[in-house]
Formats: C-alpha cells, structure tokens, sequence
C-alpha cells in the first residue's frame, strides 16, 4: 500500500454522509491503495480541524483487503470500518447503510440487494426505491453475564448482548440518567469486555416502542448506532418475555434515537434486520496542504 501521508501532493477523495446523524467520512479506495493510520482517521474525524464525523468508511473490494479475501467469493464489497479515535472496529450498523447508499450513488450497484464484507462476516443489504436501506445483521449473542452498569452514583443491571462487537443495555426510567457520556460509563466485572463495550441507556415510549442514547466503544456519545440500536429491541424483547426463537413469531421495536428513528425485526430463525434511512451530503477532495501539515 502507498502511505497517503508520503503523498500530500495528491488531493484524497471523500464523501461524508450519515444514517440517523451517525456520520460518516467515505474513503473510496477500492484497489486498497491507502495506507490509514490511526492518526489520520482521528485527524479526518476531528469535528474542529478535520472533516468531522464519528467514524470513517474505508471502501475496498474484498479480494484486495487481507482481512476480506475469504469473502470476496460471497460480498465484492468490504467496509473497513474505523472508529473516530482511529481504532478499528469490527461492524457499523449506520455504516453499513450510508457504505450501500455510496456503492449506489457510485454506480457499483443498482436498488435491490447486494452484500457487504464487515470484520462482523458479511451483511446482506436491500437498496429500496424509497431511499429506506434495510441491513440483516445476523443474530444475537446473550452470554448470559451478569453486567452492571454505572454513571455517578446511579447503577443499573445491564443485558450483555454481542452483535459481531459487544454492548450492555441498561433499562432506566430517565435518558437524563446517563449523563453527559463524555467518558465511558463504568461497567463491571471488567472481564465481560476485555475489549471495551459499547453503553446503550434505554427508555420506554409505548408497546415496543423505545428511545435510547448510546457511549460508543471509540467515538464517545453518538447521534446513533445501528448495531447498539439491534442490542436494544433484543433485549427489550427478552425483558419483555417475548423470544421469536419459542414463539415462531417475528417481533418488531421501533427504536428512537437522538438522530432519527430506527426500525428492528428479529425473526425466528435468529435473524436481524434493521431499517432507515442513509444519507450522502457531500463529495470532494481534502486539500493537499492540510495532509501536508498535519503529516508531513
């Protein structure tokens, strides 16, 4: 790969785009000719001196990726996801969409379905001629751990729900509950994410409808997060008594988030699909002398 911090002479193309106000810097990349360091994630995601947004979407065709050829066979596509402190992540959920939404806008793809590659295994994509986008994210893992959430003095039991990366869900009376989320809320025992975990704080709206704010694992608070909005109808449902493995019935949570609505159906068979919307605002070139001075 060519280190794009040896190269500031040549402007790197991007697009910006967000599902539900999780935005996204879209690196088209599809020969996998950059070289994306921590640094320069962080630096593209810095909301003051950067572009702005919490995560980027780093765009190459499986068979050119090291970490994808295995899925090339099944998805041509693979989102290498970066979180905004420069961190790798395994799986986005708002990704994903806003990843479909620029392969569309790109000319890659048509409405319809089509796969995507994830460090999470391969997620398949419908296109909808109504601009909705709709991910299966594959199944649910409850370990089962005791999780107990904390922020100030207030705690919380908390779900422990894997969606390919991993979340505690606390149930609380108030969103104001959980603060600020300037910093990672404190969760224990410590051994049930010895990889960091993404916080959901939950809410009740109505009948299977709820609102929810989320600490990101990387990124701090966000305006939303797809597999954290997963976490929560999972776990709204099996608090609720209802589990469509037993009852062979599909169960439906609208989840509201601080930028937008999302909607999550388990299926009886494990299944995940998750709908809304994706959204390209803009398309350009980063400025050679802000890669110069930043890397040079």
């Amino acid at each position: 790969m060519v280190p794009v911090t040896t190269t500031p002479t040549t402007p790197l193309a991007f697009l910006k785009g967000h599902g539900t106000e999780n935005d996204f810097v879209i690196l088209p990349d599809p020969d996998n000719a950059l070289d994306l360091p921590g640094s320069l994630v962080a630096a593209l995601c810095d909301r003051r001196a950067g572009i702005g947004a919490d995560g980027v979407l780093h765009v190459v065709r499986s068979a050119a990726h090291p970490e994808a050829r295995a899925m090339a066979g099944s998805a041509e596509w693979f989102m290498d996801y970066r979180n905004s402190d420069g961190s790798v992540a395994e799986m986005c959920g708002n990704g994903v969409r806003v990843f479909a939404r620029y392969l569309q806008h790109a000319g890659h793809v048509g409405a319809g379905d089509l796969a995507v590659a994830t460090r999470g295994g391969v997620k398949l994509v419908h296109l909808a001629k109504n601009g909705d986008v709709t991910v299966r994210m594959g199944r649910a893992a409850l370990p089962g751990d005791d999780v107990e959430v904390t922020v100030g003095t207030r705690s919380w039991p908390a779900y422990n729900v894997n969606m390919g990366n991993p979340h505690a869900v606390a149930f609380v009376d108030d969103l104001e509950h959980a603060g600020k989320l300037l910093t990672t809320p404190a969760y224990a025992p410590a051994a049930a994410y010895p990889d960091g975990v993404n916080v959901e704080f939950v809410a009740d709206r109505g009948p299977r409808h709820v609102a929810m704010r989320v600490h990101e694992r990387g990124s701090g608070e966000t305006r939303s997060c797809g597999t954290g909005a997963c976490a929560v109808a999972v776990a709204a449902a099996r608090r609720d008594g209802a589990d469509p493995a037993l009852s062979g019935t599909p169960v439906t949570y609208t989840v509201d988030l601080p930028g937008g609505r999302l909607v999550i159906t388990e299926h009886p068979d494990g299944e995940i699909e998750m709908t809304g919307p994706a959204v390209l605002v803009a398309e350009g070139h980063i400025a050679p002398e802000w890669l110069e001075s930043s890397f040079g």
